[in-house]
């Protein structure tokens, strides 16, 4: 029987997995005082040469953020690099997010007025290592480029070589009316599941494990939506005008959820899909937050899909389990450090990290 493409995979992040940080460390961070203390935790993990390059440049929580995106980006450049010919091309779509994720930052940025260096320091790259991880299009020195055009209509002209402009053109000139850049940021996040899907159809025979993934995180995304919504009395109409193609969840289905009369009354009925959602109720009544029900759904995805994803690890599940686990040890340590900074409570932002229950 011939040897599977992926078994070099599985030998090469297998041993990688145990750098995520342990369960143990996470009450550490939080009993930090300020984002220097939070480093100092962190230059005891495999965040320290990434805090130290940091520690020259930046201060404070945008010197942990820099250092953590930096880890982030060079961890998924080793998944990449790992990855088989035959699967890199579903690899390479799915790690455009964080190109797409730059982009429709750098352009919110102008159109609120930010500055460049004040947006660059949030952007997901390394000093090092192109912005795109190597899949992408666009490195670090493009985006500075794009930051530092006058206007979002020359953005926009400057990200046709790209390959995202003809993307963002149909809806530039009623954002020069309106200058509402959400149909722009939806049209983005549209083209990328649309490209991530086409990507994952079945070729090699293993490609279906992405599919279930990208349709999670699309159903993930809708069902937040639809809390949003609820929060905000937003027509039934306007919801789905937002909604995202490419889950399971349909918009018929979609619109009969909606009719729940609150939001903890549609968390209920969203647990059907993702059985903790109503877990964020907690949080939703204390502090008025949806982070509660965004972070329980994040959960969800993360174990269930971590499971399936251990179950074929000669195949793409290795190396998507590993950019799960180091997406989710990102979004923990951001929602960390800047709780921290916000002075909200350790035991408060225990409940918000997914990474010490996986």
């Amino acid at each position: 029987m011939a040897a599977s493409p992926y078994a070099s995979a599985l030998g090469r992040l297998n041993p990688e997995f145990p750098q995520f940080l342990p369960k143990e460390t996470y009450p550490l961070l939080l009993a930090t005082k300020d984002p220097n203390e939070f480093a100092k935790v962190l230059e005891t993990t495999p965040y320290a040469d990434d805090i130290a390059r940091a520690r020259s440049t930046h201060s404070d929580v945008s010197m942990v953020e820099v250092a953590i995106n930096r880890t982030f980006v060079r961890r998924n450049r080793h998944a990449y690099e790992a990855t088989p010919f035959a699967g890199r091309a579903v690899v390479a779509a799915y790690l455009g997010r964080w190109d797409i994720q730059n982009i429709e930052m750098i352009l919110t940025a102008k159109v609120q007025g930010r500055g460049v260096t004040e947006t660059e320091d949030h952007l997901v790259s390394s000093r090092e290592i192109p912005a795109g991880l190597y899949a992408g299009a666009m490195n670090l020195d493009d985006f500075r480029i794009l930051l530092s055009q006058p206007t979002l209509e020359a953005m926009v002209t400057s990200l046709v070589k790209y390959g995202y402009g003809t993307t963002i053109l149909p809806f530039l000139e009623a954002f020069e009316r309106t200058h509402n850049i959400f149909p722009i940021v939806r049209a983005l996040d549209k083209e990328y599941y649309r490209t991530v899907l086409a990507q994952a159809r079945f070729f090699q025979g293993d490609e279906w494990v992405v599919r279930g993934l990208v349709q999670s995180e699309v159903d993930g995304r809708n069902a937040l939506l639809l809390l949003k919504g609820k929060d905000r009395n937003l027509s039934v109409d306007d919801v789905l005008s937002r909604f995202l193609d490419g889950g399971t969840m349909t918009s018929a289905q979609a619109s009969d959820l909606y009719a729940a009369r609150t939001v903890p009354e549609l968390a209920e009925r969203l647990a059907a899909r993702f059985p903790s959602v109503a877990e964020g109720t907690a949080e939703y009544t204390t502090a008025d937050s949806l982070t509660g029900y965004e972070v329980a759904i994040e959960r969800d995805r993360a174990t269930t899909e971590l499971r399936r994803l251990r179950t074929y690890p000669l195949s793409l599940s290795v190396i998507f389990a590993y950019l799960i686990r180091n997406e989710v040890e990102r979004s923990d340590l951001r929602r960390a450090v800047f709780g921290r900074l916000y002075g909200v409570p350790a035991e408060r932002l225990t409940s918000l990290l997914v990474s010490p229950g996986l």
